[in-house]
């Protein structure tokens, strides 16, 4: 199997500034992100893969062409593929198009690991490819339980007062669905969805489920603060998730 894995960072940030090129635990935040990828690949020589960079920021693009883990190839993020609304998942697209042009060979898949969610495990990675391949789903992506569920204990405002998101007659969680956050941690993509023009959740989409970090990314200073706590305890007591901090 020919995997493409995709790191993509924007330059700038409006939440925490220049978050992709940021310390956290005192090693670069997009380490993270190249140490799984790295130790996945260890694992599994079987597959045939490449990993790219693709961002409109010099100093990221400097700190992981110059990284010390594995080598990457690098794309120069076109300016019209840099702005606010546009949708990363067309980013990814110009990262497919761009690295089958440069390989002259197709990818059975495309798997892309967000800079901002640097807790993870090489197990996710493995579930996540796995599921998407035996499932034939269009997108394969992560997710945790989530906190609150709108059949039970979300609100709406309303002309009148407020209700639950979802109308139910639910008495205990329990008896509601199962309601699932996405973690924006890992994306499994078939190439062919990639090119429809479709956004991640209008095809058919799978899940793996992820271990709940409390934090679902990085947007504020606080969030940044705070995950270094959790993360400096799942360094200290969990080994999957020391090897990658090890590692980077």
């Amino acid at each position: 199997m020919r995997i493409l894995f995709t790191i993509c960072g924007r330059a700038g940030s409006k939440g925490i500034r220049n978050k992709n090129i940021k310390l956290f635990v005192g090693k670069p935040l997009p380490y993270y992100t190249l140490s799984a990828i790295d130790l996945y690949l260890e694992k599994h020589g079987e597959n045939e893969c490449d990993i790219v960079v693709n961002s409109d920021s010099q100093e990221l693009l400097s700190m992981m062409s110059s990284n010390g883990i594995r080598p990457v190839e690098l794309i120069e993020r076109n300016r019209e593929l840099g702005g606010d609304t546009i949708s990363k998942i067309d980013v990814m697209h110009n990262c497919l198009d761009i690295m089958q042009s440069r390989k002259k060979y197709e990818y059975d898949t495309v798997v892309d690991l967000d800079i901002t969610s640097p807790l993870r495990r090489i197990i996710d990675i493995e579930n996540l490819i796995e599921t998407h391949i035996r499932t034939g789903a269009d997108v394969t992506t992560s997710v945790v339980v989530a906190r609150r569920n709108p059949y039970f204990n979300q609100l709406k405002r309303t002309e009148k007062g407020f209700r639950k998101v979802c109308a139910s007659n639910f008495t205990a969680r329990q008896q509601a669905p199962d309601i699932y956050d996405m973690n924006a941690s890992l994306y499994a993509y078939c190439p062919e969805y990639l090119r429809s023009g479709r956004q991640v959740l209008d095809g058919y989409v799978e899940v793996i489920e992820m271990y709940d970090t409390g934090i679902l990314d990085l947007d504020h200073e606080n969030d940044l603060e705070l995950m270094e706590v959790i993360a400096e305890y799942l360094f200290k007591h969990k080994d999957e998730f020391r090897e990658i901090y090890e590692n980077c």
